[in-house]
């Protein structure tokens, strides 16, 4: 599968949150997310486990309780049901990768 930027709608994932649905098929799914200056992803917990790598920006991530400040190169690992958030501390965008496929994510 093959899919070209230009051809992607995105969807408001929250205040001043977007999301882009990029390549997916089998069990895995790609999104972009973008974020303004203080947009929250508010705490939360799937059953799809998930890998992140911040594009651009940077983040003040909460992975179970414990915070860290993650930049543009970082990357990290949400194991299934395991609660996570994020808070920009600038304009910032993310690459999510999550396994199996967020269905929610395609209504």
């Amino acid at each position: 599968m093959i899919v070209k930027n230009k051809s992607i709608g995105r969807q408001k994932a929250g205040d001043g949150v977007e999301r882009k649905i990029l390549a997916r098929g089998g069990e895995l799914m790609m999104v972009e997310v973008s974020f303004e200056k203080g947009a929250v992803g508010a705490v939360h917990r799937h059953p799809h486990q998930q890998v992140s790598f911040v594009l651009k920006g940077s983040f003040e991530l909460d992975i179970g309780g414990v915070n860290e400040i993650i930049r543009a190169g970082d990357s990290f690992y949400v194991p299934a049901d395991a609660p996570h958030g994020v808070l920009a501390l600038e304009p910032s965008a993310i690459l999510d990768v999550f396994t199996p496929q967020r269905q929610d994510f395609l209504k």
